[in-house]
């Protein structure tokens, strides 16, 4: 069926775009290389910027970036094609990272909330906020580390009887001496806090989750946990 108002029918329109779709094709996989364009658009963004390597800070696969810095401002951030692990490519998130640094709603000053305020506070620097998570961690890990527990303590109230069945004691009770001397021997060594946890995100890298989990058995948290999404 023709359409003589507008000149163009259907099978007309499509001929036409299966010409042009082909045509195009045809130049940018056969006949035309389009690198040289590329290269000129990418130098364009980046003119009079220096290059310096950096690594996707989203997840653990480590994928190498590049970002582009002109002054102290960062212009561009793009996969690096030297890395062997993505070889320039990039997963949507990684190549949303610019955006991630550069982004007005990205807060860059400390925001503190005192107990029973209703507001916050933005004076507090970047070194009093430091200062102040380091004194909090130390004294809940003073107030709440503990060096040992007994099986009961630990719910292992069976493992805790068995010995002294088996040597034909029978069940203990109470606070005799040879239940006191049982558990002075069964007491096992944990040292832990119960107080802490630590919970990581996806701008960890491999790097920095090792030192954390480093520190945070040293401090004997025992509540480790780590969300990629968020």
């Amino acid at each position: 069926m023709s359409n003589t108002a507008t000149g163009l029918n259907r099978r007309d329109f499509l001929r036409t775009s299966a010409v042009g779709g082909f045509t195009l094709g045809g130049l940018l996989g056969l006949g035309l290389d389009l690198r040289a364009a590329q290269a000129e658009a990418r130098q364009l963004r980046i003119a009079g910027g220096r290059e310096v390597p950096s690594v996707c800070p989203y997840c653990a696969v480590g994928c190498g970036q590049i970002v582009s810095v002109r002054g102290d401002r960062i212009v561009n951030i793009e996969g690096n094609p030297d890395s062997p692990i993505n070889e320039g490519t990039l997963c949507p998130k990684g190549a949303a990272t610019y955006q991630l640094v550069v982004n007005p709603n990205r807060v860059t000053r400390v925001w503190y909330r005192a107990p029973g305020a209703r507001d916050w506070d933005r004076t507090k620097t970047l070194e009093w906020a430091m200062d102040r998570i380091a004194e909090r961690v130390r004294e809940t890990r003073n107030q709440t580390f503990v060096h040992d527990r007994t099986p009961q303590e630990l719910g292992l109230q069976d493992a805790a009887t068995a010995p002294v069945q088996a040597a034909g004691l029978g069940a203990v009770e109470g606070t005799g001496p040879v239940q006191a001397a049982f558990t002075m021997r069964a007491r096992k060594v944990v040292n832990h806090t119960l107080a802490i946890g630590s919970l990581g995100g996806a701008t960890m890298d491999n790097e920095w989750n090792y030192l954390q989990c480093k520190l945070m058995r040293a401090l004997g948290v025992v509540f480790l946990e780590n969300q990629a999404r968020i």
